[in-house]
């Protein structure tokens, strides 16, 4: 079962999931299509995980559909279970078994047969770091080997779509990047992602995202979308020599494509920031303007990237006042 030309992978439409006279999850729609990797990032407790057991068919909607590669998961039968993968956030393989005993169990729970098993087990444990700890139980390896047994345990029968939950909750930085590194390999071998973060920093490795609170859905954009929410446009940062500065905001401010320029604050002599609704189109003009005037020696140009944290601050921010929820929602 595949997702068909022009299908979405995943389709949620008013999803509200209540526990008791708690809506865990409330009026959440979106499409995820084939290929993606779909970011869900959130505070914990948000509705991530909740989500996540919506669209495996673990949990019926109170109201409202679920469609996972075309059908209802709740009624998925054992082939289409075939091919999805779930990678849970905490360790539920056998800490008394070794690795490759896992990789056995869950190859053969999958159906995986005789003749495939090995070698498939041979690829994942090399994909993901394993094959040197494979005669160690999974009991003895580290936090973040069990997650990495955990993500070569859900592709062992080379699922088609991919769940993670909180893949890296509580591991360092550099094991943070290793995972994400595998994610963008298992994109390019056609697989489609769906991964849970609470680091807002990991946003930049998605396709799209969608930003949960308190069980709603507040947006879904790409990363640049993000960007441009929460800056209101493309931003780009000029420095010139100092005794420059006066006479470049003059030819700038004055160009056509620019529509605001600011002094930051705690930035080298020289610097500001230039507001444009296209970087990539605005640069080489802006560029050529300044070059009109010889005298002006500009030392520095880019596009202004904010870190994520401070994006999604900004963009927390402008929740918080009713007249900016229908523009951050648009």
């Amino acid at each position: 079962m595949q997702a068909h030309a022009g299908q979405s992978l995943i389709q949620l439409q008013q999803v509200t999931k209540r526990f008791g006279d708690r809506d865990v999850v409330r009026d959440v729609s979106w499409n995820i299509q084939p290929g993606e990797i779909f970011g869900i990032v959130g505070p914990s407790g948000c509705g991530k995980t909740t989500t996540v057991r919506l669209m495996t068919g673990v949990y019926i909607p109170t109201t409202g559909s679920v469609s996972v590669l075309g059908k209802n998961p709740a009624t998925f039968n054992a082939h289409d279970r075939e091919q999805l993968g779930y990678m849970p956030q905490l360790f539920v393989l056998y800490p008394n078994l070794n690795v490759v005993e896992n990789m056995r169990f869950a190859a053969s729970m999958y159906g995986v047969s005789l003749t495939k098993r090995r070698k498939r087990i041979d690829e994942l444990l090399d994909f993901v770091e394993l094959d040197q700890a494979r005669r160690t139980l999974a009991g003895n390896i580290s936090g973040g080997m069990q997650r990495r047994l955990q993500l070569a345990a859900a592709l062992v029968h080379e699922p088609e779509l991919l769940f993670v939950d909180e893949p890296t909750a509580g591991i360092d930085p550099v094991l943070r990047g290793r995972f994400w590194d595998q994610f963008k390999e298992l994109k390019a071998m056609g697989k489609s992602l769906v991964v849970t973060t609470q680091y807002v920093n990991e946003v930049a490795y998605c396709d799209r995202v969608a930003v949960m609170r308190d069980g709603q859905l507040l947006l879904v954009d790409t990363p640049d979308g993000l960007r441009r929410r929460a800056l209101g446009s493309d931003v780009l940062t000029i420095r010139v020599d100092a005794e420059d500065l006066r006479n470049a905001v003059r030819i700038l401010s004055r160009h056509q494509l620019v529509l605001g320029i600011e002094r930051p604050h705690n930035a080298p002599l020289g610097s500001m920031m230039v507001y444009v609704d296209d970087a990539s189109t605005a640069l080489p003009e802006l560029l050529a303007a300044l070059a009109t005037d010889p005298t002006i020696d500009t030392r520095q140009v880019g596009e202004y990237n904010p870190p994520f944290d401070d994006i999604f601050i900004t963009l927390m921010e402008r929740l918080e006042q009713p007249e900016s929820k229908e523009q951050i929602n648009a």
